[in-house]
């Protein structure tokens, strides 16, 4: 596959693969037998004007940072455009690794039959993934402060009240009490980590503010939020993760891409089922266990199917695995809801063919 000297476009690219850089780009082009056609190295200024002039072809690029804008810019150039996985490209890549052997290992596991490929997300969800991935920062940034808070005050034989809710009182009381070991050096830095704790925190309801009003103005937010454990932050982050369900072929491979189905290591005739395998999204299948994690705490017996498959595995499971087994059932009626068009009825045993 090694192109020929001199070739520099044939109008027979069947395939494009381009390794994408911050300002330089690897294009490598195949035609319907494999063949190299072109290939050529472009700045990023070259590169959207390049591209609208090739032939209409399947562009394929990893799925890393700035692959889902170009993406779009492609597609309004009329092309078909595929995105995989860095982890399925790996293996292609022959000899030493260079952008110009990894746009040609992008094509040859773009041309597998059974390669699976990312969903291309739109605007708005970009829009909804970057608000969750500040919050997530900034929520990591909250207990990284509480740690420190507590762990300074220990220093000084002040021992704060458990509990990140109750912390920022505490540790009001700690400061205004002038019996404590706390020096005056002590208490001015203290109440500089109360000020910026407060800070924080006000920082995270805005950015909760801006999800429950995404939430409300989204139609499948609304209806994935009648399911049991699904809150706001859950149902928006599915929202802006899955843009379309139909890249699923069922229920349980959603499941498996979340990560939330038994890891495999089987063998002839031994078949092993280990834990959940944990690919996929961490912060969406966190959010569905802690769901979970809820409905199994407030767990009350009523008649319907739902209630009642949530009753038996609370009983013949532990708490972590019966967790775990509803995160892996919600997340197949949000596909068949999201799929369907349908509502959550609870009373009916959600299926995911």
């Amino acid at each position: 596959m090694d192109l020929k000297p001199g070739w520099e476009i044939d109008m027979t690219i069947s395939m494009l693969g381009i390794d994408i850089a911050k300002n330089t780009f690897q294009l490598h082009g195949a035609d319907n037998s494999g063949n190299a056609v072109h290939n050529k190295r472009l700045a990023r200024h070259e590169l959207a004007a390049h591209v609208a002039n090739l032939p209409t072809c399947t562009i394929v690029m990893e799925a890393c940072g700035g692959a889902n804008y170009w993406a779009r810019v492609f597609q309004g150039s009329g092309h078909s455009v595929k995105l995989i996985s860095p982890q399925f490209v790996k293996p292609f890549v022959k000899t030493n690794k260079n952008d110009a052997n990894d746009a040609l290992a992008i094509v040859e596991a773009a041309s597998r039959p059974s390669m699976h490929f990312v969903p291309i997300k739109q605007v708005e969800q970009q829009d909804i993934q970057s608000i969750h991935r500040i919050r997530t920062r900034i929520v990591k940034n909250r207990t990284a402060l509480i740690n420190e808070i507590r762990g300074l005050c220990q220093e000084y034989g002040v021992v704060l009240v458990p509990g990140a809710a109750r912390v920022k009182s505490s540790l009001c009381a700690a400061i205004a009490d002038s019996d404590n070991e706390l020096t005056p050096s002590a208490r001015d830095s203290m109440q500089g980590l109360y000020e910026e704790l407060i800070d924080v925190e006000a920082r995270v309801k805005i950015l909760d503010t801006r999800i429950r009003q995404l939430c409300r103005q989204n139609e499948n937010c609304q209806r994935i939020l009648k399911i049991p454990g699904v809150g706001e932050l859950t149902a928006t982050a599915i929202v802006a993760a899955v843009p379309d369900p139909g890249e699923f072929r069922n229920g349980r491979h959603m499941s498996a891409w979340l990560g939330l189905v038994p890891r495999q290591s089987s063998s002839g005739d031994k078949q092993i089922l280990l834990g959940i395998s944990k690919r996929g999204d961490r912060y969406l299948r966190t959010l569905l266990i802690h769901g979970a994690r809820a409905v199994l705490s407030h767990y009350r017996d009523r008649d319907d199917d739902y209630t009642r498959w949530v009753g038996r595995k609370k009983a013949t499971l532990s708490h972590n695995k019966a967790a775990v087994a509803l995160a892996n059932k919600n997340a197949r009626i949000i596909w068949s809801m999201l799929n369907t068009g349908e509502d959550f009825n609870i009373g009916a045993q959600a299926t995911a063919a």
